[in-house]
């Protein structure tokens, strides 16, 4: 991927640059899910090496890789700020849009996690920036919630969960850069919510309509809190307890239920959203290579290489779809 993935080449045209603008205005913030996807591999990449002893390290380029995309997206999108504030601001009120702000301070929060072993202080300074953006990101969230006057029942989907859950990733990185009581702000802030958005949404998705096909994947996003909670607690507490036993058994349940529905997922065309099935997917790989760490049971580790080989399949293969989606010009479109 490149910075042109949304904006087409030359030659120009006045046609050409109105098709342009026109994709820039309907860049969606969404695009940061990618970045999640790609540090949550490249993290689990990282993870396994020490492991299994494969001959190359996948991680580092992985890394880089994700990093330049980053840089990328955050060029695109501040270019988007800058010439379509109001776009912008459309998505930020958005009722189902919204929950796809954050993605941008997790991914600063998942690259932060990625470089805390071979860049300690620039992990620091990732750390810092995303913390305090999310914190922000949540509460106006929090807030939009509390004064509503647009949402209704129908607009709930599990990527409501990005938000305020995304405040248990603050302590995997913290916990090494030596801020404990706000890392348990932050978790405690995440593990709140998690019950709470998981009541409302169980209760919009069996009573009501189904989601819209594009929403779907966004039911892989039930794995995400479990998972990074288990990964949470255990650098909090420093053990595998009853409680972290408890987060990761729910992450595990939550992964086969869903991956057992796969027909389901299958007939589902090409969205942006198909990026939900990564992280998630990630979250839980790294999540029994740490048990595999904490236990020293053998199981984990061949269970966290199956999933690993599974993650890294899908993310190949929703790189290639929405490199395929793009030549087509079927993302950054209107209602896209």
């Amino acid at each position: 991927m490149s910075n042109n993935a949304c904006l087409p080449a030359a030659p120009i045209s006045h046609e050409t640059v109105d098709t342009d603008d026109s994709r820039l205005k309907n860049f969606p913030v969404s695009w940061f899910s990618t970045v999640m996807g790609m540090s949550g591999l490249s993290i689990a990449w990282n993870r396994a090496e020490h492991f299994f002893n494969p001959g190359f390290c996948l991680s580092s380029p992985l890394l880089g890789l994700t990093s330049l995309w980053f840089v990328v997206l955050t060029i695109i999108y501040a270019t988007k700020i800058a010439r379509y504030p109001a776009a912008v601001m459309a998505e930020i009120r958005h009722p189902v849009k919204l929950a796809f702000i954050p993605t941008f301070s997790i991914s600063l929060l998942l690259l932060s996690i990625a470089y805390l072993q071979s860049a300690p202080d620039f992990s620091f300074w990732l750390w810092s920036l995303g913390a305090i953006l999310h914190l922000g990101i949540t509460f106006y969230v929090i807030s939009s919630w509390i004064h509503h006057t647009q949402y209704e029942i129908t607009h709930l989907n599990p990527a409501w969960f990005i938000p305020v859950v995304g405040n248990i990733l603050v302590p995997i990185a913290g916990m090494q850069h030596g801020a404990p009581e706000i890392c348990w702000f932050f978790f405690s802030l995440g593990l709140f919510f998690w019950p709470v958005l998981t009541t409302i949404i169980f209760y919009r998705l069996i009573f009501l309509t189904a989601l819209p096909e594009r929403l779907l994947p966004t039911l892989f996003i039930f794995i995400a809190p479990p998972a990074v909670g288990f990964i949470s607690w255990f650098t909090l507490i420093g053990s595998v307890d009853a409680f972290a036993r408890i987060l990761y058994s729910v992450a595990v349940a939550f992964t086969l239920l869903l991956l057992s529905q796969l027909n389901h997922f299958r007939r589902i065309p090409f969205f942006l959203s198909w990026w939900a099935y990564s992280f998630p997917l990630a979250a839980i790989t790294i999540a029994t290579f740490l048990m595999a760490k904490a236990t020293g049971q053998a199981m984990y580790i061949w269970i966290g290489g199956g999933l690993l080989g599974l993650t890294s399949a899908l993310i190949a293969m929703l790189v290639w779809r929405t490199i395929r989606a793009v030549m087509r010009r079927e993302i950054c479109v209107e209602g896209h």
